[in-house]
């Protein structure tokens, strides 16, 4: 039997194919570095066209229900904490993910009851329409909107709960 070669006789030679290989790393680690770098809301400049939230909170009592306006860099706005609300979202934006994305389908979640506080997130956020609805109906549900605490109000913890 006849061993086939590795590479046609018409395939570039030896350095040719390091130079290949070479720049595709070099590529491949600019476009690594442009994935990793901050949207423009997370380098600290204006978003296109700025970062302001409504947060319409229901339920979640100790006078916690209204609708809050939150604008970011600067911060500013009616909600008690824009800064801190500001501070939530940005700790959850990620390139290429969606800061208020929904629980995946697919979760298993522990069945607790968090109780009846509902929230709706509109507005824009680093440059995209947001337009988010949370509760607290299971476990997963209670960690999405427990990320989001100060933008969301801190519910379901009485006075020194542990992990508080």
């Amino acid at each position: 039997m006849t061993a086939l070669p590795l590479f046609p006789p018409s395939f570039p030679s030896s350095s040719t194919r390091r130079r290949l290989l070479t720049g595709g790393a070099a590529l491949a680690a600019v476009l690594a570095s442009l994935a990793a770098s901050p949207s423009p809301a997370r380098a600290g400049g204006p978003a296109p066209d700025g970062d302001r939230l409504t947060v319409t909170v229901r339920n979640a009592g100790s006078g916690a229900d209204e609708t809050y306006e939150v604008r970011c860099r600067p911060s500013g706005g009616t909600h008690p904490d824009p800064e801190g609300a500001c501070a939530a979202v940005e700790r959850r934006t990620r390139w290429g993910q969606d800061a208020f994305a929904p629980v995946d389908p697919d979760a298993v979640c522990t069945m607790q009851y968090g109780g009846p506080a509902t929230a709706r997130i509109t507005g824009t956020w680093a440059g995209r329409r947001v337009d988010a609805t949370y509760d607290r109906t299971n476990g997963c549900a209670i960690a999405r909107w427990d990320r989001l605490v100060p933008l969301l109000p801190e519910v379901g913890r009485g006075a020194g709960a542990a992990g508080a």
